[in-house]
């Protein structure tokens, strides 16, 4: 699904972008102030101390700050930072080799932490609780256990699912943070932060229709002011007006709620084909050639977070908010109305 626009995971293209965008300290980083005020109590009282911070675990979907997070965790510590991810670790070796060579106090950053294969996540315990590995020796009969003694460290985990992280390893972080998504206003920041370093003519405005349909994300922000500065230096004259931003963004076909074409077909779908619904998952799978999992995990989770898509023990359904945006922006009948939780439909336009 990395070919979606609007998706928060990340391109590998956009690595380098990325890195120069970057906000490199607690000031920079504009958004989640609650997180971000405990986050800062936590390392200077650990600084004060001169220990290493307690290990943390920081959760929320894709494209929110969990890795700019864990680099600024690094800065304001003084300390260096390792950074490796779940599916990169596939033995117990890889896990021993990267903790017996960190230094003193150091942050060990491993990012999809949840993919984390079952035998190095019961690896990590020990490593975690007591800084030390166990390491066996020989086989059989002749096998030994030896302890190694590791320096303390810092161990910040990021997952977009930390429910699948079994508790025994979830218990043993300290601090467990939850990031969300981000206000028009906080995005609006963050954009203007980036078209300085970008040195793109951002408008106050522009910026306020980027934002408007960037789902909440940073990433998804600075990906469509990337896409946006393309169209105003080829179609306009380098400046990012609303007008501009309107038309770039209407081109990209992400519209005034930040939906992409994929997220409208499901919800036209369920308006036009199933009466609003309820319509089950395999039916809707087969509908739009796409397997369940990817529906429930890609494109589900926005649209239920936006009140646009509506989860009952039936199927699914749209909401009186879909059915608004469809008739007034798309032009589509109201054939369809929510009454007491349930959609009903005729055959001619109706009130709501």
């Amino acid at each position: 699904m990395s070919s979606r626009l609007i998706t928060g995971d990340k391109f590998e293209s956009e690595k380098e972008v990325e890195l120069s965008l970057r906000p490199k300290n607690f000031t920079e980083f504009t958004g989640q102030e609650k997180v971000k005020d405990k986050i800062k109590v936590f390392v200077e009282a650990a600084k004060r101390r001169g220990e290493p911070l307690d290990h943390t675990l920081l959760c929320g979907p894709p494209g929110l700050g969990k890795t700019t997070l864990a680099h600024i965790i690094a800065h304001h510590m003084d300390t260096e930072i390792k950074v490796t991810s779940g599916p990169a670790i596939n033995r117990k070796g890889d896990i021993a080799a990267i903790l017996t060579s960190m230094k003193p106090n150091s942050i060990l950053f491993i990012d999809e932490i949840h993919r984390l294969s079952r035998d190095v996540e019961e690896y990590l315990y020990s490593a975690m609780e007591d800084f030390a590995l166990d390491i066996v020796t020989g086989d059989g009969l002749g096998a030994r256990t030896m302890r190694f003694q590791l320096v303390p460290f810092t161990l910040v985990g990021a997952t977009t699912r930390a429910g699948l992280l079994k508790a025994p390893f979830r218990d043993r972080f300290g601090i467990v943070e939850r990031l969300n998504f981000y206000d028009r206003a906080s995005l609006v920041q963050i954009l203007e932060h980036s078209a300085d370093r970008l040195k793109t003519n951002l408008t106050a405005e522009g910026a306020e229709e980027i934002a408007k349909r960037s789902r909440g994300t940073p990433r998804i922000a600075n990906r469509l002011l990337r896409r946006v500065r393309d169209y105003a230096e080829v179609k306009g004259d380098g400046k990012i007006t609303t007008e501009l931003a309107k038309y770039a963004l209407d081109q990209l076909e992400v519209d005034q709620l930040g939906l992409d074409p994929m997220d409208r077909k499901i919800l036209f779908l369920i308006y036009e084909k199933f009466g609003g619904g309820p319509v089950g998952i395999d039916t809707m799978s087969s509908a739009l050639s796409e397997e369940t999992d990817t529906l429930e995990e890609v494109y589900e989770p926005f649209l239920i977070q936006e009140g646009l898509l509506q989860k009952t023990p039936r199927g699914r359904m749209v909401t009186s908010l879909t059915i608004e945006h469809l008739v007034t922006v798309y032009g589509l009948p109201r054939t369809v109305t929510i009454r007491n939780g349930v959609a009903s439909q005729t055959g001619f336009d109706i009130e709501t």
